[in-house]
């Protein structure tokens, strides 16, 4: 090895750079250094050479500093120690001993002051054994078998009969410490064999795994010993659960955790065993809470959040560390708890919470529900739930006029239950959004219709109501909540003709509360909802056109004229959705006259216009003198050309009433109604009732009081009567009939032939955006074109249409 690394170190003759070698301490001093089998020594420092540098000058025999000029030649010698058959005087060599140090040592209950040598006397026996004699690889086997012994005496010890099995748990602790503890004192007193000879071979074991590999194989492997742990642990598990009280053996399970864990047998013996009893024990504490108990959903939620909460914390405090084991632990709770009640759970907590508006308690169930990956179950059942209360809301008929509020309310609390309760990674669950949409579109399909109908008039109202106190924050949000249910709805077209109605009386009849806001929904309908609600921009256009033409007639029209009093809404009839009167009624000489200097008027300068007028919409403001004063009346049209009769009577009989003015019956008995049976009676009947009659007659009532100068009793007009809106669905319904008769044949004409189903799926497809179709109802149709020859069926196919041109 020297020759080898001379040579390693050798530079080239040419560089001369360790010829001028001279003799140092070091060299001097080898032969007695190797005479004495042991690495040279450096020489102590002298007081005079203090510097920093003068550990690294070349010395004297005599340990002063030697001066040195020119190359150093370094010699590099391997001092290895040479075996001796010199024998130390004493009895540090002595095999025996070693042996009979070792058994002692690990002997349980042998207390260490009885050994027969110190501990200092047993780590240099070990280093001349090892060293001095070679003998490593006897010693090495002797430790072998003194190890197995000794745990084969601890295997006999810890298979003696016992009765308590916690006494024995704690038994086996101790021997876990006592083991440990003696090989970690073999470790030091004989880390010459350790450390110096057993790494020679990777055969050989080190002593910590000796020692450790023979306690698993003899005694942690033994199926008594295995059966005993568990049959400890469970007593004590089973106990806790079962009283539901942390006892102070938890400091002994969790120790035992430590030494299975040091001795690599935590998952076999310890981990599976308790997972698998975890199991078991909740499935039977769910059977007996559910089927003998009959706890309820939400009662058994709560009992799971504390079953969880304490396996956690008992977890926490055995298992600490172990954040695996806690987590398995906690979910096998909780899956022996739900894993066949996931149904039962979903289906009898979510209705009840949902509508006690439990946030906390939802997201608690979703949470369980997540841990156990079926968060499809609870969705489902959340789905069924939301289109159940909004199927129940919109059947409930009793309560029309509230049902738009009741679905704002309840969509509300869905909407901040999705971002309170069903929540994963900090945001709402897409997919328990997506159901909320279905739930509430299939919910508003159990009534057709009049879910759109209700949502236009409660957009109706909250028009005429105005924003009031709100802020302007509050009051478009109020706004956006009610369009969006407009989505919910497959009759657009339904909601469209009755919101199309209601802003057309607005405007007429000057109920709206600001332009603004009405131009802003329209413009929010157009743009995010159906691009047909263009038309109420043609309305405004008319009023305002309106206005000027009325401004200009009146300035050509004396000052004194009654009908500077008059204003007229010129509108055209393919914009405004009223259809043409038949009949109207008759007005007073004085109103005619002054609508006839109207239409004069408009006839020159729009020649070629027909005007159509159309009173059902008209108001007026009449003057009447009451026993307690005189107050201003504003009434409609018809309740004004009834009023004016009593100028010239006192009393008037109903048919008499109807030949004067010629108006419809169901409409002068619903104006008749307003006078005389409403709150502000300004007429009376004999006999008094709430039902206007055929023999009933009517009297001027001049004990009318009212603490306003000004009366309102035109409120009827705003109303829609039944009659009106069965008259506005049949609209509605002959117009999808001639929509759907168009869709047919545009679709015909473009594919030419078509089977039933194909033609069928088509027309859904083409119209669904104002309306979905009944099946029946498109069969109907395609039947009502063959046979206007628009279609014809195949010759050899029935089920096969073909286009006709």
């Amino acid at each position: 090895m020297t020759d080898v690394l001379n040579k390693l170190l050798s530079l080239p003759k040419t560089s001369q750079s360790f010829t001028a070698h001279r003799p140092s301490v070091v060299e001097h001093t080898a032969d007695h250094h190797e005479r004495l089998g042991s690495h040279p020594h450096k020489t102590p420092r002298l007081d005079h050479d203090s510097d920093s540098g003068s550990a690294y000058r070349s010395r004297d025999l005599k340990g002063k500093a030697v001066e040195r000029s020119g190359p150093i030649r370094i010699q590099v010698q391997i001092l290895t120690p040479k075996a001796t058959n010199k024998v130390p005087p004493n009895d540090s060599t002595d095999p025996i001993l070693l042996r009979r140090c070792t058994r002692s040592l690990l002997t349980r209950g042998f207390q260490s002051e009885m050994l027969s040598a110190t501990f200092e006397s047993i780590y240099n026996a070990c280093c001349s054994q090892v060293r001095i004699l070679g003998q490593g690889e006897k010693l090495y086997e002797m430790l072998v078998m003194e190890i197995d012994q000794s745990n084969l005496r601890l295997l006999r010890e810890l298979e003696a009969p016992g009765d308590n099995n916690m006494d024995w748990l704690g038994q086996f602790v101790q021997v876990c410490e006592w083991l440990e503890g003696k090989v970690a004192l073999l470790q030091s007193l004989l880390s010459y064999l350790d450390r110096g000879f057993i790494p020679k071979d990777a055969k050989r074991q080190k002593i910590h795994d000796l020692a450790f590999t023979s306690f698993k194989c003899r005694v942690l492997n033994d199926g008594q010993i295995v059966d005993r742990i568990r049959a400890s642990v469970l007593e004590w598990l089973e106990k806790e659960r079962t009283d539901r009280t942390a006892y102070a053996n938890r400091k002994m399970i969790r120790s035992l955790v430590s030494h299975l864990l040091l001795h690599d047998m935590y998952t076999v013996i310890f981990e599976r065993y308790i997972l698998e009893q975890t199991f078991s024990f909740y499935t039977r504490e769910a059977s007996a809470k559910i089927e003998i108990l009959n706890l309820s959903a939400e009662q058994y939620l709560a009992h799971i959040t504390e079953r969880t909460f304490e396996e956690r914390e008992r977890a926490e405090a055995i298992c600490d560390g172990i954040g695996q084991t806690v987590k398995e632990i906690v979910q096998t709770c909780r899956r022996g708890l739900l894993e066949t009640r996931l149904g039962w759970l979903a289906k009898e907590a979510i209705g009840p919470l949902m509508n006690a508006q439990g946030t906390d308690q939802l997201r608690s169930i979703y949470a369980e529900f997540e841990a156990l990956d079926s968060l499809s179950i609870l969705c489902g059942e959340f789905k069924s739930c939301i289109q159940t209360s909004v199927g129940n809301i919109v059947k409930d008929t009793e309560h029309d006029d509230d049902m738009v509020e009741r679905i704002l309310t309840f969509k509300t609390f869905a909407d901040s239950a999705l971002q309170t309760s069903f929540v994963s990674s900090l945001a709402p669950n897409p997919s328990f959004s997506y159901a909320l949409t279905d739930a509430f579109t299939f919910g508003f399909k159990a009534r057709r219709n009049k879910p759109a109908e209700l949502i236009a008039r409660h957009l109706d109202k909250l028009m005429r109501r105005g924003q009031r106190d709100t802020s302007d924050a509050e009051w478009e949000s109020l706004l956006e909540k009610v369009l969006a249910l407009y989505r919910f709805t497959d009759d657009k077209d339904v909601f469209r003709t009755f919101y199309t109605r209601a802003l057309a009386k607005r405007l007429l009849l000057e109920k709206s509360a600001s332009d603004d806001f009405e131009k802003g929904v329209l413009r929010i309908l157009k743009e995010k909802y159906d691009p047909e609600f263009g038309q109420g921009d043609h309305m405004f256009n008319d009023l305002a056109l309106s206005r000027e033409i009325l401004n200009e007639f009146h300035d050509r029209i004396p000052d004194t004229s009654s009908a500077q009093n008059l204003s007229v809404m010129v509108l055209q009839r393919s914009v405004w959705p009223f259809a043409a009167r038949k009949i109207d009624v008759d007005l007073h000489p004085s109103m005619q006259s002054d609508l006839l200097s109207y239409t004069t008027f408009y006839k020159v300068r729009h020649q070629g216009h027909k005007l159509e007028w159309d009173h059902s919409l008209g108001t007026a403001t009449i003057k009447a003198r009451f026993g307690a004063g005189n107050k201003d009346l504003t009434v409609s049209l018809y309740q004004a050309v009834v009023l004016l009769l009593f100028n010239d009577e006192t009393e008037i009989g109903y048919k008499t009433i109807l030949e004067a003015t010629r108006m419809n019956e169901p409409e002068l008995k619903r104006t008749l109604q307003s006078l005389a049976c409403a709150s502000k009676k300004v007429l009376r009947k004999r006999p008094v009732g709430r039902e206007v009659n055929e023999d009933d007659v009517f009297y001027f009532n001049a004990d009318f009081t009212d603490p306003r100068p000004k009366v309102h009793i035109n409120s009827i007009q705003a109303k829609d009567t039944p009659e009106e809106s069965k008259r506005t669905q049949s609209h509605i319904d002959s117009d999808r009939k001639h929509y759907l008769d168009a869709a047919i044949v545009r679709i015909m004409k473009a594919k030419k032939e078509l089977t039933y189903e194909a033609l069928k799926a088509e027309t859904i497809e083409a119209v669904k955006s104002h309306f979905v179709p009944e099946v029946n109802v498109i069969k109907q149709r395609i039947v009502g074109l063959v046979e206007q020859e628009y279609l014809r069926r195949d010759d050899d196919d029935m089920n096969k249409f073909m286009y006709v041109a």
